[in-house]
């Protein structure tokens, strides 16, 4: 809660947000992962200005059109800011379609339609969506979902019906090696490049990475976990002068650099 109050007191509206520059939004966003969103948030707060004249669009093929807003993100916003008849159809959604049709094998074709054909007759569109997603998340889980407590359970197909666990939508994790080239220098400091903005932790600066094909022998310095992969981050100090684009920061106070190199950069006794 507190990161989202530090954040709305930065960035109060979407004038402030529109304003800032990138690196400023991402120093902001340091440490809440998926920094995707902010640059989404970033770009989608400068449509708004400056081609909706600072308000939200209420039309649905506007609201797809922001950065980083998809069908299912702008069904929310619809149904909820502006009463439209526009399904979600997130994970927990999916779910709880699947098993009320017992059907666990739709395509998303099938779900899509099968979302709305439910919200469709429905008086509050927005509560609908909001009830799907919590029923979902809290009562019709992925495994042991309580269906003794379900208030639909009369109407559901699966309901006390043993868990396929193939059908728990576990996400799979993978392993990655990465060797992090560590420049140092006592006056200026470590030399920064700029993560590509479609790759992991992309916008935000960090040392020269290198993925590593195979896994090395030793130990890496730290572990990071993210969503679907774990990170092993070899650190390499070097002496050699760094070659392509970059900077040297003497300090990390106003860069958004990842909490994973923090950690990393921390552990080589680098003062983050």
């Amino acid at each position: 809660m507190q990161r989202f109050l530090d954040w709305m007191q930065q960035f109060p509206d979407v004038e402030s947000l529109a304003a800032a520059d990138a690196d400023t939004v991402m120093k902001a966003w340091e440490g809440l992962g998926y920094y995707r969103r902010a640059r989404f948030l970033h770009e989608a707060a400068g449509h708004i200005i400056y081609r909706h004249g600072g308000a939200f669009p209420d039309r649905f093929d506007d609201m797809l059109a922001l950065p980083g807003i998809g069908r299912s993100t702008a069904g929310a916003i619809g149904s909820i800011c502006f009463g439209t008849h526009t399904p979600v159809l997130d994970g927990n959604v999916k779910r709880v379609l699947n098993r009320w049709h017992a059907t666990p094998d739709s395509t998303e074709t099938e779900l899509w339609r099968l979302a709305q054909d439910a919200i469709q007759s429905q008086d509050g569109p927005g509560i609908w969506n909001q009830a799907m997603m919590e029923l979902g998340a809290r009562t019709c889980r992925p495994q042991n979902p309580e269906c003794a407590a379900c208030p639909v359970h009369t109407h559901c197909t699966s309901a006390f019906a043993p868990v396929d666990k193939k059908q728990t939508n576990r996400v799979a994790v993978r392993d990655v090696h990465w060797r992090v080239h560590l420049h140092l220098d006592e006056n200026d400091g470590i030399w920064l490049q700029q993560r590509s903005g479609d790759g992991i932790w992309g916008g935000l600066w960090s040392p020269p990475i290198i993925e590593l094909q195979r896994k090395p022998s030793k130990k890496p310095c730290h572990v990071h976990q993210l969503t679907h992969r774990r990170l092993h981050l070899y650190g390499h100090v070097l002496e050699t002068v760094p070659e392509g684009e970059g900077r040297w920061a003497s300090t990390l106070s106003n860069v958004a650099v990842p909490t994973g190199i923090r950690r990393l950069l921390q552990k080589h006794g680098v003062q983050t």
